[in-house]
């Protein structure tokens, strides 16, 4: 196991998920962002800085989904898959925690607010600023598990053919790399504006 690998992915998917879901935490419990724009765009900066943050050290993948497909296509050794993904793992765990000692007050306060108790099917209304719920609560959108998976699927499907796409040497239209960091970031937030809803 290589620490400095280890070290970029669980501090880089750190940055990245505690824009991204930090923002949904500000969304859900302050009301702060009107539009699922703001949010990608928050997600899509967190993407970024993760990137320019820790790419030195482990080429920066900081999702499960990318380190697979880096392996399958034989852009990195299967040897390293593990490490990855448990570091990638922790970050995001590590955060989850972080957001929920950030954020305890203002979470006790909105169940009660909102009358909320934790275990019921009502609190998944709090639990998606952890992540995304199927169903997304409050939306009038008819969107079916088998439609919610393709979704997922084809949301990744897109972010792992851009990064391919924006990171191959071979490509003679792609950006410069230290470029390439911000049209990934802006990948994720137009792949959020697209796929989050349903």
């Amino acid at each position: 196991m290589n620490t400095k690998e280890f070290l970029g992915e669980l501090v880089g998917t750190f940055i990245l998920v505690l824009f991204g879901c930090g923002s949904v935490a500000v969304a859900v419990l302050f009301g702060e962002y009107n539009s699922i724009l703001q949010i990608g765009v928050a997600w899509g900066f967190g993407v970024m800085l993760a990137i320019y943050l820790t790419r030195h050290l482990s080429c920066a993948h900081l999702n499960p989904a990318v380190s697979i497909a880096m392996v399958v296509s034989k852009r990195m050794k299967a040897r390293k898959l593990p490490s990855y993904l448990t570091a990638q793992l922790a970050g995001a765990f590590m955060v989850g925690l972080m957001i929920y000692l950030l954020f305890s007050p203002s979470i006790e306060s909105y169940e009660v607010t909102n009358g909320i108790v934790r275990g019921t099917a009502a609190s998944v209304d709090t639990a998606r600023m952890f992540g995304e719920y199927y169903p997304n609560p409050g939306t009038s959108a008819v969107v079916t598990m088998p439609l919610a998976i393709l979704a997922e699927a084809f949301g990744t499907f897109l972010l792992v053919l851009l990064i391919f796409s924006l990171t191959e040497g071979c490509n003679v239209g792609r950006p410069s790399d230290t470029m390439a960091p911000v049209f990934i970031g802006l990948t994720v937030t137009s792949i959020i504006c697209l796929i989050a809803p349903p």
